[in-house]
């Protein structure tokens, strides 16, 4: 056993590793920012997912399950989505078709997800389920000076929260830029009723048609919410107005995060919304960044046709989460062969308890890669009942050998019950001497990809076993 570690985290606004404090341990808290539902998950949402996933494990296993509270919301309010329901049921009201479109992709969400073996978070909120709570919030911020009215939008003023002498963090701190900055590289809208270019929007009145809701502030049109303020409202309502950890791809630092923690900040006054904010990095498929005009845009769904979930997992996790990751073709197969090891050797064995080699590693940020290195260390040194716990504490190990083989197998289009009755044909011209035939059975069975394994058994008896090339 090494020394006793203590979990160290990676905080983006503070750019260091600290010790891991939770503001209270009977209920460490953690937001991430989950899908907005218009079409099929990407290979690049999948790596919030499981990285934020093998922290919701750890979390806890040091802290006990009952004591870690998960939050990963889903945005079912957004032009995006709005664009969508009106092109695939343009028949239905637009209200209707939205709803069409956020149950369906939340569904395969879903599925994708659980197929990669990740935990449920502890509550899923929706965004439409909280726009009270955002009203609530463009209130308060109207009320502090912090936002304000202009044709019939409600947006909120960076300038106005760095004027402010007080407790709040500076707006731009978290993402390192200044408001100069931000103005010299706008891609903000350019709105004549905004007071100055970085202002951003809070609330704004709906086209006919749209989603929409009574506006706060006074406004007699009716709305409905920025992005940026219904994470804001989410992780209050769920964990409150100052919580430990909040995550998701390093793409959302600016503006998302940025404007979540004026937001959240200036509405209650805090001079932190979350202790640890944590970013995973960039994904690129073979090396190019992933596009629809490339036509490397891949689906979790479309990966998930080739491959078990448990692959696409272990091949994220080869990669340090703040690290960018290659997505690669000969990557997959290689962490294929590995699980393939893992589950012959482990899967059917009683776990003992996770490996402590396996363990320190994720105490320091997370390091995966060195995590597996100790899985492998494990397998090495034939620990099955260790190896068995640790890959389990880590999302793999889901199923027995034999279903692992079977599927493998099925995925591959692959009768076994042919197989067999080849291989007994076989079996038999041996017997008799007929080598040219049994060459012939193993050279079909090859052309199939079905590798063959002479051997014998216990007894001494030959026997013939088979396995996918």
């Amino acid at each position: 056993m090494g020394v006793h570690m203590e979990l160290r985290l990676y905080d983006t606004l503070t750019k260091e590793k600290r010790p891991f404090v939770p503001l209270d341990p009977k209920n460490v808290r953690m937001y991430v920012c989950g899908p907005t539902v218009y079409d099929f998950a990407h290979i690049g949402n999948a790596r919030p997912v499981i990285v934020f996933d093998v922290l919701f494990r750890l979390l806890r296993h040091l802290y006990g399950e009952a004591h870690v509270k998960y939050v990963r919301n889903i945005t079912d309010v957004d032009d995006k989505i709005n664009d969508r329901a009106a092109r695939d049921f343009p028949g239905l009201p637009l209200n209707e078709a939205i709803r069409k479109v956020t149950e369906e992709t939340g569904r395969q969400f879903h599925a994708d997800v659980d197929a990669l073996q990740a935990l449920r978070p502890s509550v899923e909120p929706r965004a439409t389920e909280h726009i009270g709570e955002m009203r609530e919030i463009i209130e308060k911020l109207v009320a502090g000076g912090f936002a304000y009215v202009a044709e019939d939008h409600v947006l909120f003023s960076p300038q106005a929260m760095n004027a402010a002498n007080s407790e709040l963090p500076r707006y731009g701190a978290l993402s390192k830029r200044s408001l100069d900055e931000m103005i010299a590289g706008a891609r903000v809208d350019v709105a004549p009723y905004k007071r100055d270019a970085t202002d951003f929007v809070l609330w704004k009145p709906s086209k006919p048609g749209e989603p929409s809701w009574p506006s706060p502030a006074g406004i007699e049109v009716q709305g409905r919410p920025g992005w940026h303020v219904e994470c804001s409202a989410m992780a209050w309502k769920h964990l409150g107005t100052h919580f430990d950890i909040h995550g998701g791809g390093i793409d959302l630092v600016f503006p998302h995060h940025e404007n979540e923690v004026a937001q959240s900040c200036c509405a209650f006054h805090q001079s932190r919304m979350a202790n640890y904010w944590m970013h995973n990095g960039f994904l690129q498929v073979e090396s190019e960044k992933m596009s629809k005009s490339l036509g490397n845009f891949v689906t979790i769904r479309d990966l998930l046709a080739d491959w078990p979930g448990e692959v696409l997992r272990l091949n994220m996790l080869k990669t340090h989460y703040r690290s960018p990751i290659d997505w690669t073709m000969k990557s997959l197969e290689e962490s294929a062969k590995t699980l393939d090891d893992w589950y012959r050797f482990a899967a059917d064995v009683t776990p003992g308890k996770p490996a402590a080699s396996v363990i320190e590693p994720l105490l320091d940020d997370l390091n995966t890669p060195q995590t597996i290195a100790a899985l492998h260390g494990l397998r090495n040194s034939s620990d099955a009942s260790g190896l068995s716990a640790s890959l389990r504490l880590l999302g793999f190990l889901s199923e027995s050998a034999a279903q692992w083989e079977g599927r493998k197998r099925q995925a591959s289009g692959v009768d076994a019950g042919e197989i067999d009755r080849l291989i007994a044909e076989r079996a038999a011209a041996r017997a008799r001497k007929d080598f040219k035939e049994s060459d012939r059975i193993r050279d079909e069975l090859a052309a199939k990809g079905v590798v063959l394994k002479d051997g014998k058994d216990a007894d001494g008896k030959p026997m013939t076993t088979w396995e996918l090339a």
